[in-house]
């Protein structure tokens, strides 16, 4: 049985955006990925830019929160100096998007007596 015949998707590496993957951390505040660009037989893509990621985890009331973000860099160096930076900018932009969904969450207007709703099957004496 093929994946098509279960309904899934073809999925496929796309042999034009490889990367070769670097890591480094210090242990303790968090990880740094340096992306290196790769043709199909692994060898380095100078037509293509060096990507950096990094990661980190937070301790929040609500327990651990990850953070995973791009940042612009030429080398690790720059890389490294940005860190703190971009763990800045992705809290906030996580907070942000936090705040957007409570918002959009209170704005849903609920209407109890609407069909197919549990109130509309509760029926009072």
């Amino acid at each position: 049985m093929s994946t098509q015949d279960l309904g899934l998707p073809d999925i496929r590496i796309d042999t034009n955006s490889l990367y070769r993957e670097e890591v480094f951390t210090d242990r303790r505040a968090g990880t740094l990925r340096r992306m290196v660009p790769v043709t199909v037989d692994g060898a380095p893509d100078a037509t293509r830019p060096v990507l950096y990621m990094g990661q980190t985890q937070l301790m929040t009331p609500g327990g651990v929160l990850p953070l995973g973000f791009e940042i612009e860099a030429k080398d690790l160096a720059e890389a490294i100096g940005k860190f703190p930076d971009a763990v800045k900018q992705a809290l906030e932009d996580a907070i942000e998007e936090a705040q957007q969904m409570r918002r959009e969450s209170a704005s849903r207007i609920v209407v109890p007596d609407a069909p197919g709703s549990i109130a509309s099957k509760i029926k009072l004496p």
